[in-house]
């Protein structure tokens, strides 16, 4: 690979730091251009677009920065205990059954995207589909199956399962990345217009409303000027339970995958099991929501969720720092793949919408809970409203359960349409 102009994480990630500083300064501008431009784009999506834009010139590279993975390993699982920190479950549990139906959906529309795609693009372009043994492009396929139903850990698992040709599954990663946060960039678009799209819906978003309402009176009861010992308990609390997280994650995966057959062996449903990764995620959540019954709960007024919410935006603009966009058209039929996959998804999740009268956040987070996980599920959540984090973070989390079966069911239909 090239060797990117700057390769001191330290450099790289003050750039990222900067250009955060610029969108949301920007963005908080009332008039004048920057008001009409973001407008049109979401702030968001701009964090994930300006570290993109550095990489694809050759500023900096994902593949020498450590960056992501300090971000993923530290401040991710920081920010899930801060953002679950006042988490209200009761008022959660009221939202009722549509969240859960809309999420299964986007973890069906995956499953069976993969497949159909498969079968569209090989009426015209069979070659694309083809491939054979470890260069099979259904074995790659497998590995954005388990990135979109559950994340990185059930991504390594499905790579690790299927052995696609580790030469060409940087072309996988870049497919994943593309059309993942295009996709996420067209439902952060849809969040501006989000009463239009409820009204089209006929959906119902009392349970929504009562629960913003709730948690907004909560935060300004307990609200207050926050001291330099707030600061330090809450980064006491938060890093604490990462440490905790890691030490106990690190535990329970070799415990389980040295003590039973069905997590280690990684043909497995169950092997997710065997991801530390996916027990720091678990661990840091519930973490979170046991201080919620305590009084660490009052610790969002003085300002939890903007801390951990400032963690969520570093890992974004790391996330970003993997997409080059000017690899976009290099495999312009894989793209096409990719981008049929994510259009059946999110027609089903519309279909189903539409029929149950779901709102539009419930469509979004579903769908990100699956696509992107816990990184970026609570960012989109947060668009809706701050308070409505932690329903991404409890659907994230159920994205990594599902994923692993989902993720193979998936590969195996993929590898019988690549046969037809």
């Amino acid at each position: 690979m090239d060797q990117p102009l700057i390769v001191n994480d330290t450099v790289v990630f003050g750039l990222l730091a900067l250009a955060l500083g610029f969108i949301f300064y920007t963005s908080s501008l009332k008039s004048g251009f920057w008001q009409k431009f973001y407008s049109f784009v979401p702030a968001v999506l701009m964090c994930y677009l300006l570290p993109a834009l550095m990489a694809s010139s050759g500023l900096i590279s994902d593949e020498i920065s450590n960056l992501y993975f300090m971000a993923s390993r530290y401040l991710l699982p920081a920010a899930l205990v801060l953002m679950t920190l006042s988490i209200d479950l009761k008022a959660i549990s009221n939202l009722g059954s549509k969240a859960l139906i809309m999420f299964l959906t986007g973890s069906f529309g995956i499953i069976i995207g993969g497949p159909i795609a498969i079968l569209l693009v090989s009426i015209f372009s069979p070659e694309t589909v083809g491939g054979n043994d470890f260069d099979a492009v259904w074995r790659g396929l497998a590995t954005i199956a388990g990135s979109w139903i559950g994340g990185g850990a059930n991504q390594a698992a499905m790579l690790e399962i299927f052995k696609y040709n580790p030469e060409k599954y940087g072309g996988m990663v870049l497919i994943d990345i593309v059309v993942a946060n295009i996709w996420m960039a067209i439902i952060l678009l849809g969040v501006g217009k989000t009463n239009k799209i409820d009204k089209w819906l006929k959906a119902d978003t009392s349970a929504i409303e009562t629960l913003k309402v709730k948690v907004t009176e909560f935060t300004e009861k307990i609200t207050r000027v926050p001291t330099l010992k707030d600061y330090m308990i809450m980064l006491s609390l938060a890093f604490s339970a990462v440490g905790i997280s890691h030490f106990f994650g690190d535990y329970i995966s070799n415990y389980l995958t040295t003590s039973f057959e069905a997590v280690s062996d990684k043909k497995s449903f169950l092997s997710f099991l065997g991801s530390s990764f996916f027990w720091m995620v678990v661990l840091s959540t519930c973490a979170g929501i046991i201080m919620s019954f305590t009084k660490a709960k009052n610790y969002e007024g003085a300002g939890a969720s903007k801390i951990g919410g400032m963690f969520i935006y570093i890992l974004v603009a790391t996330i970003g720092m993997k997409m080059d966009l000017g690899k976009v058209l290099e495999n312009p039929g894989l793209i096409v793949i990719g981008f049929v996959w994510i259009g059946i998804h999110a027609l089903l999740l519309i279909l189903v919408a539409k029929l149950i009268k779901a709102p539009y956040f419930f469509l979004a987070v579903g769908s990100q809970a699956n696509v992107g996980g816990a990184a970026s599920a609570p960012v989109v959540a947060a668009e809706f409203h701050p308070s409505l984090t932690s329903v991404g973070v409890l659907l994230a989390v159920l994205g990594y359960v599902v994923g692993t079966a989902g993720a193979l069911l998936c590969a195996y239909l993929m590898e019988v349409a690549s046969t037809l």
